[in-house]
């Protein structure tokens, strides 16, 4: 029997779809679905993992964060268990009747490791089994059949870098979150997660969140002008200084020219501008380009995959930017001579040559990602077809000729004042015809000659102040990532995904938040070694030279422990420091506002039994408070309620959107006019309570307390104050108010 092993169930369907002559049959071994083809020693069987099916972690002795230091982890023994019985219970099953075994997992780093760690359990129960390993970039029948054809080694160095990098990962993040989450008092789902390439990343981040702070604006002006053509048309002009940084200056050029004024042209270039045709697509300009339509980095990957293993794309994890010589280009841009993309592919294919661009990167592992097979729109949800059609899009354009524009400078004289006006406007689409993603508009300008005079008609003069920095977006931040060598192309987006997790950023672009904030401050004051690039890019390298059998694993594992014990002891030093810097910035995190009640300090704070709510620091003299949430994070954001002066807040749950509740004041007040509409609902036909005691939840110890209070009938209770209520008898102003709104 032949066991092929591809790294998801769809991939296996799929993989023994093309590669069996009928439909393959359906067989459930051990709980897991398989396919098979044929009897006896030429059966065929296919199975699809789950990506990794077993992963690395410490003995169980090594969990508990009080007992255990966070140091020890560094050299404790890593264990192996699995997370997928059901699959490594059939992997058993189907290796002992293997004769032969192939790997047919996706070509990389991760796919190599998850290739191996399954053979291993495989030679765990047939030692001596022989194997192979297949090759492919697309999921379709001619690359399939070509992989199958010309099977190839395992490449054990490549795995090995895939384990190295699991290894390396889990002792840097297990051993310095639980030292920062201990030192800041932040245990159980709220720990401060610290990583390798992690910390360096949101680093960066907050680097630039500080730039933006300390960034001190500075004034101009702009001045412009309306002209009107012999024609009647209208057109902007501006003047020659761009920016006017004396405000006496841009008046004393005011003084001299006003409404009515002519504009002389006195000088008139039209020249053309060529723009060439994009490179092919590789991972980071796939996220980049999804980025700018409305993707995050995680969602375009993960859309990209599912249309990868139905065959649509080729692998999306790639460096490459130029195809290779293997491909067919004319016979891959003739699959769509039929279908949405019928007219684009019929113009390309006019061509007598097709002669594709090329970017700075060329791999030989996979070729940039183009498009594996013609789909219809009915076969993808909407956000697929989107990046489908972007993907087709771009493969396209890489064929296509420059654009090219004309572009008009001109110069207008007013009074002695020189204004300008630039107009350009597309002759040749070229390559945006196929690729018309964030392509800029026509700016035209009436037609005119040198020595035309044109009507003043208005004037207008603009304050303006120098901008800070921009924030980084999603494909932004992943340019820089890829540029100082923090994490791959198939980590980085996950990576990102991680921060918004843990509650460290928020928005895109990316804001850190002040718990972000106190973590990076305390990292590079104490321990600069965990923000800093310079350690994960050497480890990254040191992975790469393993993968190309340089250098053995051990030898990278070995260094890396080194370099962490180096870490720990700059820790070591600082304990306290350290304990009180993240605790000071943690608390920062907290503040909400400032309470109108008596102008404290509002916080995210926690009852005794564990509940959160928005409390008045000025407790037990002030008892302001609002709900939140039971669940998630609370993320402080930096826009404030412009009537309760409040910070909007967001919640993040791990897997979920976060929700943005914005005002929690305001929030409070809506929810309460729900509830009242609720109740007024309920209570149409009910009679109104004519005693204390006929409103449900005051009983015979409650009365009194409202009695002592001189709160003895259900008018007077309605007209009370709650909050000043709450104080003399100490029941919930929650409660207080929805008796009043029950009586109302």
């Amino acid at each position: 029997m032949h066991l092929i092993i591809a790294e998801k169930h769809i991939a296996a369907k799929r993989i023994a779809a093309i590669l069996t002559p009928k439909k393959p049959k359906q067989v459930r071994v051990s709980g897991v679905d398989t396919y098979e083809d044929g009897s006896g020693e030429e059966r065929k069987v296919f199975i699809g993992l789950s990506g990794h099916i077993v992963k690395l972690d410490f003995p169980k002795a090594y969990n508990n964060w009080q007992k255990v230091e966070a140091n020890e982890l560094i050299g404790a023994e890593i264990i192996t268990s699995s997370t997928q019985v059901k699959i490594v219970a059939a992997l058993k099953k189907l290796g002992k009747e293997a004769a032969k075994v192939t790997i047919a997992t996706d070509y990389d780093r991760e796919g190599e490791l998850i290739g191996v760690e399954a053979l291993d359990i495989i030679r765990g129960v047939n030692p001596d089994v022989p194997f192979d390993r297949v090759h492919y970039s697309a999921i379709t029948p001619k690359a399939i059949n070509e992989a199958f054809s010309n099977p190839s080694n395992v490449d054990f160095d490549l795995a090995d870098a895939g384990h190295s990098r699991q290894v390396i990962d889990l002792v840097w993040g297990a051993s310095l979150t639980r030292y920062i989450s201990l030192a800041a008092g932040r245990l159980g789902k709220m720990f401060l997660s610290v990583g390798r390439v992690q910390s360096p990343t949101l680093a960066l981040i907050v680097e630039r969140e500080k730039e933006r702070d300390a960034f001190i604006p500075r004034p101009y002006w702009e001045l412009s002008a309306m002209l009107k053509s012999g024609t009647g048309e209208e057109f902007k002009v501006e003047h020659r200084t761009k920016r006017f940084w004396e405000k006496d200056e841009v008046d004393s050029a005011m003084e001299r020219i006003a409404v009515g004024d002519e504009a002389l042209v006195t000088e008139l270039k039209t020249s053309e501008k060529t723009d060439k045709p994009p490179t092919p697509f590789n991972t980071t300009e796939f996220i980049s380009a999804a980025s700018s339509i409305g993707f995050t980095a995680a969602n375009a990957m993960r859309i990209a995959e599912t249309l990868y293993t139905n065959g649509f794309i080729s692998y999306p994890r790639t460096d490459n930017t130029v195809y290779p010589e293997s491909i067919d280009l004319r016979a891959q841009i003739e699959i769509f001579k039929t279908g949405a993309f019928k007219q684009y592919a019929l113009k390309l294919l006019e061509k007598e040559e097709l002669v594709p661009t090329r970017g700075k990167k060329e791999t030989t592992d996979h070729p940039p990602i183009f498009p594996a097979s013609l789909a219809k729109k009915t076969e993808m949800n909407e956000q697929e077809w989107k990046l489908y059609e972007m993907v087709v899009r771009r493969f396209f354009a890489t064929f296509a000729d420059p654009a090219k524009w004309e572009t008009i400078r001109s110069k207008f004289d007013i009074k002695g004042e020189e204004f300008k006006a630039s107009g350009a406007r597309l002759v040749e689409p070229g390559w945006r015809w196929y690729y018309h993603y964030n392509a800029p508009e026509d700016r035209l300008l009436p037609k005119m000659e040198e020595g035309d005079k044109h009507d003043v008609t208005k004037l207008e003069v603009e304050a303006k102040e120098t901008q800070p920095p921009g924030r980084y977006g999603q494909g932004r931040l992943i340019r820089i990532m890829e540029e100082m060598g923090l994490g791959t192309k198939a980590t980085r987006h996950e990576i990102i995904s991680k921060l918004y997790s843990r509650a460290y950023v928020h928005g895109n672009p990316l804001q850190p938040t002040k718990t972000a904030i106190a973590v990076v401050d305390t990292l590079e004051k104490f321990a600069p070694t965990i923000s800093k690039p310079d350690m994960t890019s050497k480890l990254e390298a040191d992975m790469d030279r393993i993968a190309e059998g340089g250098i053995p694993e051990d030898d990278v594992l070995n260094e890396s422990r080194e370099m962490l014990e180096l870490v720990f002891s700059e820790l070591g030093k600082n304990k306290d420091d350290i304990s009180e810097s993240l605790r000071a910035g943690l608390r920062e995190d907290k503040i909400i506002g400032t309470c109108t009640e008596c102008g404290s300090n509002l916080m995210v704070m926690r009852s005794k039994r564990g509940s959160r709510f928005i409390g008045c620091e000025g407790y037990p003299d002030c008892n302001f408070s609002l709900p939140l949430p039971r669940s998630g994070q609370v993320v402080v954001t930096d826009k404030q309620c412009d009537d309760h002066g409040l910070y909007h807040i967001r919640i993040v749950n791990a897997g979920k959107r976060p929700w943005n509740l914005g005002c929690p004041e305001c929030n409070f007040i809506e929810w309460q006019k729900t509830q009242e509409e609720e109740r007024k609902k309920q209570n149409e036909g009910k009679e109104r309570p004519k005693t204390l005691n006929d409103i449900s939840g005051i009983g015979k110890v409650t009365a009194e307390k409202l009695a002592d209070a001189g709160i003895c009938s259900v008018e007077e209770l309605c007209e009370a104050d709650a909050l000043e209520l709450a104080k003399v008898t100490s029941i919930p102003v929650k409660k207080l108010k929805a008796w009043q709104a029950d009586i109302v």
